[in-house]
């Protein structure tokens, strides 16, 4: 999946850090990350030296993110213009960037810039808010009002009838076909998460919901759960016509290709496929 990037190691405790030459700057703008294209059309975020020389102003006093290896990446405390090779990419192109290590990383800061942009000021009093020097939180130093990334639980559920799969697509956005997914609420289990999901988006009841595995997901600030679970009753399917543009069984053998198995919802879907699940 798009996050096992073995053998490299991602280390994401915080331990403030000076950033050298051929460590990684990333300059954010409205979710967009500054990146660098070559003459052949391939994308890859600015070196710390290359920021130091075109923008030295911009790349003063970077907060320090996390490391992959002996690599770290930076968050540039201001937005830098664009220039030359030098343009903003939407976080999605980290979906498509090689290596795959560093597609992990420049996604999970673009998380991390997007949080940090948000909370420059304080919800409850409007203060600009501090970098803590100790983990990574920004503080009110007028209320003291502590805030921390944000990391929104989702599931993913792939609900089974015998030898058969429910592939439902989104009403709008990501077109080809997916699983059941959804945000948990305030005050429900995931496992609860899995039945509400379910009944809303396409009015089943199951039962034997069983976890499967997780991802993190910084394209939606998220942190996926994968489960599997049998439909429980009447397999009509009603579809959400606000959620879903359309659900529909599949035969195992009958399973459509999709996307990469780099998303955790398709890993299901091929562990469906083919009979590890």
């Amino acid at each position: 999946m798009f996050q096992d990037i073995e053998p490299r190691v991602f280390r994401n405790e915080y331990t403030p850090k000076v950033p050298s030459g051929e460590d990684y700057i990333a300059f954010s703008r409205k979710g967009m990350l500054l990146m660098e294209e070559d003459g052949g059309g391939a994308l890859t975020l600015p070196r710390c030296s290359q920021a130091a020389e075109l923008f030295p102003e911009e790349s003063k006093d970077p907060v320090y993110l996390f490391s992959v290896d002996g690599t770290s990446f930076f968050l540039a405390a201001r937005e830098a213009p664009e220039t030359g090779r030098f343009r903003y990419q939407s976080a999605f192109v980290f979906r498509e960037l090689e290596p795959g290590w560093l597609a992990f990383a420049g996604a999970t800061a673009a998380h991390l810039a997007l949080w940090y942009d948000t909370h420059r000021y304080c919800g409850r009093c409007t203060t600009p808010t501090i970098h803590k020097k100790n983990e990574r939180a920004v503080v009110c130093p007028h209320c003291g009002n502590t805030e921390y990334p944000k990391i929104s639980p989702v599931v993913i559920v792939a609900i089974t009838d015998g030898d058969r799969l429910l592939l439902t697509k989104y009403a709008a956005g990501y077109n080809r076909y997916a699983l059941v997914a959804g945000f948990a609420e305030i005050g429900e289990t995931l496992e609860g998460t899995v039945r509400r999901e379910v009944m809303e988006e396409v009015g089943l009841r199951v039962k034997n919901i069983r976890y499967y595995k997780s991802q993190p997901w910084a394209f939606s600030c998220s942190l996926l759960s994968g489960f599997f679970c049998e439909v429980d009753g009447s397999t009509q399917v009603r579809v959400d016509q606000n959620e879903l543009s359309d659900a529909v069984w599949f035969d195992r053998k009958d399973i459509p290709p999709g996307d990469s198995t780099l998303s955790l919802t398709w890993t299901m879907v091929e562990a469906f496929r083919s009979g590890g699940a």
